[in-house]
C-alpha cells in the first residue's frame, strides 16, 4: 500500500513514517510544508529507504496537492499536518485557521476528486484518515468522566476550535460525498523528536541548562499521556482495520497532573545525569526540582483531559505498550543521548539545511 502522509516531518508524523518503513512493506509519501516545528532529521535513516518519497507542499496549495496525488497515486491518506501548539494559537490564531481548517478543506477536495476518478477496486479500498486531538471535547474538570467517541464537542482554545472544525469537515465529506474517512482523537503525546515548545521536552532541556521550569498556575492540570510510538501503532491499525465513518479515541491510560510529570522528569534526571549527582553531593546544587517556577496560567486553560480508549481496544485489538514510567524514562534518555539533534533544533540549523536543500519558505 502507498500511504500519503501530511505533516510527516512533524513529531507524530515522523513517528508514523519510522514505524511504516521499519515494520511494514508499505510505501510512504511525506507531504510537509516544513514550518518551524517540522524536522526531517526526525526521520533518521528511514528517509533513505526506496519506499519513501518527500514532497515539500503546503496543504493549502490545492494545485500543488493535485500534482502530488497525480504523481504518486496513493492508496490512502493519513492527515497529520496541523498547527498544534495551544499557546501559539492564543497569540496568533490566524495560522491555525488557515492550516487546520482551510488546509483540511483543500486536502479533502483534492482527495475527493482523486477518489472519484479511481477504478472500482481501488475506490473501494481507498481511505482518508484524519488525525485529531482530545482537546476538541473541552474540559472534564469536576468529574470522573472520560472522553468517549460520542462526547459533545466544546473546544476552549483557538487551536482546539480549529481542530474541531476540521473534524466536522471530514465527517461532512463522508456523509455528503461518500469519501471513505476515518477520524482518531488522541491524548497528549510525548516521546523522542518532540519540538521543545511542548511540556516534557521543554522541562528536560531547561533542566539540563539549569533554566527555570515554568509551571502554569498550581500545576494541577491533568492530562492522559500517550507515547508517540504507541500512537503510531494505533494510527496504522486504524488505517488498515478501522471501519469507514467511525471515530476512534486513542489514549495512553496515564492520567497525570502537570506538576507530577515535572517532578518525575526531575527525579529521572537526578538519576541519569552523573554531573548533577556529583554537584548535589558537593552541596552546590539544590536539584532539578528547585528550578520549578510558577507562572501565570494561560487563558482558557482546560483542567482535565482523559480518554476512554475501550473502543479501539475492543474493536481493533490495540493497547498501549508503554506505561508512563517506562515511556518517560525512554524519552528522557533519548534527549540525553541525542545532543546533536537538540543542538540543530535550538540553533535553527535544521531549518537552514532544509532551506538550502528544498528552497522552502521557513
Amino acid at each position: 500500500m502507498k500511504i500519503l502522509i501530511t505533516g510527516g516531518a512533524g513529531f507524530i508524523g515522523s513517528a508514523v513514517i519510522r514505524h511504516l518503513i521499519q515494520k511494514t512493506q508499505d510505501q510512504v509519501v511525506n507531504v510537509d510544508k516544513l514550518t518551524y516545528a517540522a524536522n526531517l532529521d526526525s526521520l533518521g535513516g528511514t528517509s533513505r529507504s526506496d519506499r519513501y518519497a518527500f514532497e515539500q507542499v503546503d496543504i493549502c496549495d490545492r494545485a500543488a496537492l493535485e500534482q502530488v496525488f497525480t504523481r504518486h497515486s496513493p492508496d490512502a491518506v493519513m492527515h497529520l499536518a496541523a498547527e498544534s501548539h495551544v499557546d501559539r494559537s492564543i497569540d496568533g490564531p490566524a495560522a491555525f485557521i488557515e492550516t487546520n481548517i482551510v488546509g483540511t478543506y483543500s486536502l479533502l477536495e483534492v482527495a475527493k476528486t482523486y477518489w472519484l476518478g479511481l477504478d472500482a477496486e481501488h475506490k473501494s479500498t481507498f481511505r482518508f484518515h484524519h488525525v485529531s486531538t482530545d482537546e476538541v471535547y473541552g474540559d472534564l474538570a469536576g468529574t470522573d468522566a472520560l472522553f468517549t467517541e460520542s462526547t459533545a464537542y466544546a473546544p476552549s482554545s483557538p487551536y482546539s476550535a480549529s481542530k474541531a472544525s476540521s473534524d466536522h469537515l471530514v465527517r461532512a465529506w463522508q456523509r455528503t460525498y461518500g469519501l471513505p474517512t476515518l477520524i482518531t482523537n488522541c491524548s497528549n503525546n510525548y516521546g523522542p523528536c518532540q519540538f521543545p515548545e511542548k511540556l516534557i521536552p521543554l522541562m528536560i532541556l531547561n533542566a539540563l541548562e539549569a533554566k527555570p521550569l515554568p509551571l502554569y498556575g498550581k500545576g494541577d492540570q491533568v492530562r492522559d499521556w500517550l507515547h508517540v510510538e504507541d500512537h503510531a501503532r494505533a494510527l496504522c491499525r486504524v488505517l488498515s482495520l478501522g471501519q469507514v465513518g467511525e471515530t476512534y479515541n486513542i489514549g495512553g491510560l496515564n492520567e497525570k497532573q502537570n506538576l507530577d510529570v515535572i517532578h518525575s522528569i526531575c527525579e529521572l534526571l537526578e538519576e541519569l545525569v552523573p554531573d548533577n549527582r556529583q554537584s548535589r553531593a558537593s552541596g552546590n546544587l539544590q536539584g532539578f526540582s528547585g528550578l520549578i517556577t510558577r507562572v501565570q496560567d494561560r487563558p482558557g486553560h482546560d483542567l482535565r483531559y482523559a480518554i476512554d480508549a475501550s473502543k479501539i481496544q475492543r474493536e481493533l485489538g490495540w493497547v498501549p505498550e508503554e506505561s508512563f514510567e517506562s515511556g518517560l524514562r525512554k524519552t528522557v534518555q533519548w534527549y540525553l543521548d541525542n545532543p546533536a539533534w537538540i543542538a540543530r533544533v535550538k540553533s535553527g540549523a535544521y531549518q537552514q539545511w532544509i532551506d538550502s536543500q528544498y528552497g522552502g519558505r521557513l
